[in-house]
């Protein structure tokens, strides 16, 4: 049985039932020519997201992401090193001690999974080498640039299948990628560090937040299309993405529709004062959503349904 079959056998009531109304929908939506954003945040890279984004991508089910520097360089960390991984299977008792432990011998912990520092020195250098050639010459990128280019033309050796790397298929397909507050990453610390021991003359080489948001109105104004969105989770990537619209109409004075469909997976609740869990109809107010706009709210796990709703769309 195909994963659509079975949760449209299956999945009725409740959660279950809005993720399948949420998958029939965005099935419509695409094959009525609508194409899709889908905004990463939290560690959904190091939840290897993409065994099912990558397809998706190839499929051309999904236009553009935003993601959070972090998905970003978890990604290609990922893509180069997993095999140097290390498994923390009593992650939900794991005790200070046990974190200090895995500092100690260069061990960074996501969760359940712990990322040796050697890593971040290995694709650090060779990025700190295309931003000296960058600088050398006047250029300024984006940060998926820079990763493209060191994808593409790089010649550091993969440790896990490019197939199940999103980074690659997006690579491949030139996809937009926008990518706030990246300096909130660690190859974002990276760059800072090296500007302050001189090492680079400027932090202007890669391109920022304030450039990301004209570049996303470029994106959203350059076709006809309706454009939906799927938020995983909330943060800086959901919101930096869906204020594109307002920005354009409102202060822009610019005319474009407001977002055509709209989906959020989140474990947060707007009852705590987060925007993290605002439910789409407080979005109607703010001129991102109309009142007709297919919306739906999945309250789970992100990393249990991003990949149900990803291989459903196949």
């Amino acid at each position: 049985m195909r994963i659509r079959d079975f949760i449209e056998t299956n999945y009725s009531h409740f959660n279950a039932g809005e993720l399948a109304r949420c998958i029939g929908s965005l099935r419509e939506f695409l094959d009525g020519g609508g194409r899709l954003m889908i905004s990463l945040a939290g560690a959904m890279s190091t939840a290897e997201i993409g065994k099912s984004l990558a397809p998706a991508i190839r499929s051309q089910r999904v236009h553009a992401i935003c993601c959070t520097g972090a998905n970003l360089e978890e990604e290609l960390f990922g893509l180069f090193s997993r095999s140097e991984y290390e498994h923390v299977p009593n992650w939900r008792h794991q005790s200070k001690e046990e974190d200090a432990e895995l500092h100690q011998r260069g061990m960074n912990r996501v969760t359940d999974v712990a990322i040796p520092e050697s890593t971040f020195t290995k694709v650090g250098e060779s990025l700190i080498s295309l931003w000296e050639e960058s600088e050398a010459v006047g250029d300024s990128r984006f940060p998926h640039e820079y990763v493209y280019d060191l994808l593409l033309h790089g010649d550091l050796k993969v440790s896990s299948a490019p197939e199940d790397s999103w980074l690659v298929a997006a690579a491949d397909a030139n996809l937009p990628i926008f990518t706030p507050g990246w300096e909130d990453s660690t190859l974002g610390n990276l760059l800072s560090a090296k500007v302050i021991d001189c090492t680079l003359k400027s932090n202007a080489i890669v391109r920022g937040g304030l450039d990301a948001m004209q570049s996303l109105a470029d994106w959203y104004r350059e076709d006809d299309s309706p454009t939906g969105m799927l938020q995983v989770g909330g943060g800086i990537s959901g919101d930096f993405a869906i204020s594109v619209v307002p920005m354009l109409r409102q202060d822009a004075g610019v005319d474009v529709p407001l977002w055509a469909w709209f989906a959020q997976i989140s474990e947060s609740s707007p009852s705590y004062g987060g925007y993290s869990g605002a439910p789409p109809t407080e979005k109607i107010s703010w001129g991102k959503l109309g009142v007709e706009t297919p919306q739906f709210v999945i309250e789970s796990d992100a990393s249990i349904v991003l990949p149900l709703i990803l291989c459903s769309l196949e």
